[in-house]
Formats: structure tokens, sequence, C-alpha cells
């Protein structure tokens, strides 16, 4: 167990023109680890069950149920006969997943409905109302390559982000066609689509929308705002935001979100990989945030996003090339950039090394600049061959609000060991590092649940590798209990 005081040593400067402070104090207790060991089964998505006491982690080829209290594998659900599964979300006792098609993903994807109490497709549900009498479905049709889906918070409806990306090889050309990215709503009373919201037409405002890398829109990640009427789906690879009206079930505009200057004070990065020497610097380099993760929440009464500003290019690599092709040296030389948006002189990085907090508008209230890195960095973590590109990859938001405070927990990718950063939020402009929870064993955080339970908060950590040495399992979720309190400080 590590506590951690908000008013650290690092922090005591900025705090010290402050009397009667309230201070956040936060323990990390690590409660267990499970290796996934079913062939082919990764760590990538946790969601919690209340009903049940369960977690249940997504990856590939099933979906892990474990026992809360213990990390025990209670039943792997194989969803082969279905394709493959990239998200799983709960609510009320039924766990719905995102499964794109096999071994086609351009093909139509669905979602799959399970109960979460006999962890089979929930088909005998009845349906009263229904003249004559019907059943729910438990598979439901949507878009191609269904990568993440969420319930609104009134639980009315679900929303389907397909990122619709075609097949693609490294380094090999894309198959074609390209499907249309999408996201589809679900009408969960009678699991039945209401909605499928593209992106013709849709008005664009902000900056540095990537719409020359030979792609559509292709949303990745969705959050919701407190009263269910507006969903905000980050849009990575395209630098960008649809703003979705669900009062209408379709996008009202694409927002753009602009570039960050790697060349300002606090936001240096480490260009040069496997140098045997980290030094973060300031260099003529603007990052394109091309955020992956998203969460939401409400400070004096306003809604804010918060965004894990990881980084992509197209999975053919088709978009990508090295600094040296727009006139880049040393420490530059080896930096990758995107070619679709360089030029000599003007170099252009996917990723932001950062995480983002944003009005609904897209203006950034706080971006963590370069603490991620250097924290990492100082604790012995910092993977200096990923310097190059994209840096640690923050992937994964998780949001808690407890003791009248609001945390962010972010993912952070590409470390030697999984390491999720922790900051507190409450007071979106003035936010504030608190540390990092480093996982001996775990490494590529991937997906981040925060849950309560019995008046208990939880962080569930779903790692999509281990680390070298390590027990040689395919990946790892870890559970770690969160124990927050304040004392007020002179």
């Amino acid at each position: 167990m590590r506590r951690i005081a908000l008013a650290s040593a690092v922090l005591a400067a900025s705090l010290s023109s402050l009397t009667q402070a309230a201070e956040a104090v936060i323990s990390f207790t690590k409660l267990w680890t499970h290796g996934h060991t079913t062939a082919g089964q990764v760590s990538e998505i946790p969601a919690f069950d209340a009903k049940t006491n369960t977690v249940w982690v997504a990856g590939v080829v099933g979906v892990d149920v474990l026992n809360a209290a213990t990390g025990v594998l209670v039943k792997h659900i194989d969803v082969t006969p279905w394709g493959y599964v990239n998200s799983v979300a709960i609510r009320d006792g039924i766990a719905a997943f995102a499964i794109e098609a096999a071994p086609d993903r351009r093909n139509a994807g669905s979602v799959v409905f399970f109960d979460t109490t006999t962890r089979e497709p929930s088909t005998g549900v009845y349906l009263p109302w229904s003249r004559p009498a019907a059943y729910l479905p438990s598979q439901v049709t949507v878009g191609s390559l269904p990568d993440m889906l969420t319930f609104t918070p009134d639980g009315r409806k679900l929303l389907v982000a397909n990122e619709a990306t075609p097949n693609a090889v490294a380094d090999t050309a894309y198959t074609t066609p390209d499907p249309a990215g999408s996201v589809t709503v679900i009408d969960v009373r009678t699991r039945t689509v209401i909605g499928t919201a593209g992106f013709d037409g849709v008005p664009q405002t902000g900056s540095n929308i990537r719409s020359n890398t030979g792609m559509d829109f292709e949303p990745e990640y969705i959050t919701v705002d407190g009263k269910s009427r507006t969903a905000y789906v980050t849009l990575q690879e395209a630098n960008a935001i649809g703003v979705l009206d669900l009062s209408q079930n379709a996008f009202s505009q694409v927002i753009g979100l602009g570039v960050k200057d790697f060349s300002l004070a606090g936001n240096e990065i480490d260009p040069k990989d496997n140098d045997s020497a980290v030094s973060f610097r300031s260099v003529a380099v603007k990052g394109l945030y091309t955020p992956d993760g998203v969460a939401s929440y409400k400070s004096d009464d306003k809604t804010y996003l918060v965004f894990a500003n990881e980084g992509d290019y197209r999975e053919d690599n088709a978009d990508r090339s090295t600094a040296t092709s727009f006139g880049g040296t040393n420490p530059l030389d080896r930096l990758r950039v995107s070619n679709k948006d360089s030029s000599t002189g003007n170099l252009v990085t996917p990723g932001a090394r950062s995480f983002s907090i944003r009005d609904t508008a897209g203006n950034i209230v706080y971006d963590s600049g370069n603490i991620l890195e250097t924290e990492a960095n100082a604790r012995g973590i910092y993977d200096d061959s990923r310097s190059r590109d994209k840096g640690v990859e923050p992937e994964g938001v998780a949001i808690l609000k407890a003791e009248d405070r609001v945390f962010a927990f972010i993912g952070l990718e590409r470390t030697t060991r999984s390491a999720v950063a922790v900051f507190d939020v409450t007071v979106p402009a003035e936010s504030r590092f608190i540390d990092m929870i480093v996982t001996t064993g775990d490494k590529g955080p991937e997906g981040l649940a925060v849950y309560k339970y019995r008046g208990k908060h939880y962080l569930a950590i779903a790692n999509e590798t281990v680390a070298t040495g390590d027990a040689a399992t395919t990946s790892n979720t870890t559970l770690y209990r969160l124990d927050i309190s304040e004392t007020e400080q002179e």
C-alpha cells in the first residue's frame, strides 16, 4: 500500500499560499492479479457487475468472468461463434458484447447480450407489451467493426462505436472497400436499432481535422453527458471528436482538436529512441492530439471531457514517415511523423503524449504537458524504444468521484511496467498530478474500470501483455482497492 498526499513536495510551492486547504489522501491496495490462460484470450476491456460481484474482461476470443473478491475465473465465454469481441458494457444485470465479424471485419458486426447471473445469452426476456407475444433478441446487428459500446446514464440506449477499419497487415495496403464509420443507437427496452449516426454532411469546426489520410471518420470511444442528451465520440485518426445529439440520434458536428506545440516550456519530449540517454527537450514539432479513450464529468454544473491523447496512424502505415523525409536532423532524424500533415520545416506527429481536459466545445481547459513521460522516467519505467513514436501512449481513461473530489486515472500503454497515472481533476483548470500506480508483472494497460461496491472503490486494470521475464500468461487483469479521505492542513 502507498499513501499519497495531494499536497506533495512537487506541489508544495503552488500550495504554500493556501491555508486550511483540503488535502486528498488516496491509498492504493493491490488485491489480486488474474493471468488469462485460454489460448487467444487477451485482457482488453473490463466491466463490473454489481449484481454478481464479478469483473467481466473482454479480449478477442472471449470474455472471462472473474470473481471480484478473489480474481478466480468463474467462466470463460467463447465468442468465436459470432466473431471477435472488442468491448463489454454492463447495466442492470445485462452484459453487452461488441463483436466484430470474422474472418472479414469489414462485414456487419453485432452486439450480443448476456445475462450476468446465468452467464448465458439473454434470450428469455418476455415483452409483455408486445402483441403478439415476443421475446427480446440476444443478438443485434450493428455496423462494421464495433470497437466500443456504452449504455447511456439513464439506461435507455446502448451506443456502439463502429470503427469500420478495412482489413490490414502492417506495411501492406488496406483491402477495399473501406466501410463507413458510424455509431449504432440501440433501444435497450426493445433491443432494436433506432438510429445509425453517420457523418455525411455533418458540419465541421475546429482545426487540424485529418481528412487527407484516405480514410473516413472512424469512431473509437464514446462518453455520454450525465443527462443522456449528448454523446461525445473520439475520431482518433482524424484528430477530432463527433458530437452526437441523442434526441435525434444523429451527429450535429465534428470538432477538430488542433495541435500541441512541443517547443513550449512544459511540453518537452524525448524524440530520440534507444540512445541510452533519455533527454526531454523543446523541439520544433507539433503533435496531433488524436485521442483514444474519453470520459466525462461535471464541475460547477458544466460537462468536461477527459481525453487520453494516444496518437495513431493507419494500420497499414501508409500515412507515416521518418522526419528525415521532411528535412529533420538529429535529434529529430528518427522521429515518426504524419506524411499527410508534415512538410519541410513543419513536422507534425500523431499523439500529444498527455491527457487533456476540454469543454464540450472542444476548447482545452487543461493539458498535462510532459508530466506523464517525466514521471514514468522518474520511476524507471519509461520505454526509450518508444521515444520516436508516441512516447508512453496514454490510452484508457476512468473517472472516480469520491469525498467531494474527482480523480482521473490515465492508463499508459507503452511503459516497461503497467502504469496508471492519477490526477485530481476536481477543478479542471487546476488539475494536479498525484501519483502513478505501477504494477510489477503487468504491461500495456488497455482498459480501465472504476466502480463502487458496498461502500468501497475499486480500479480494474486490463493489461494486454505481461512484462518481460514474468509469468507466461497471455495477459493479466489486476484489481486495486482505492481508499480516499480528506484532512485539513494549515
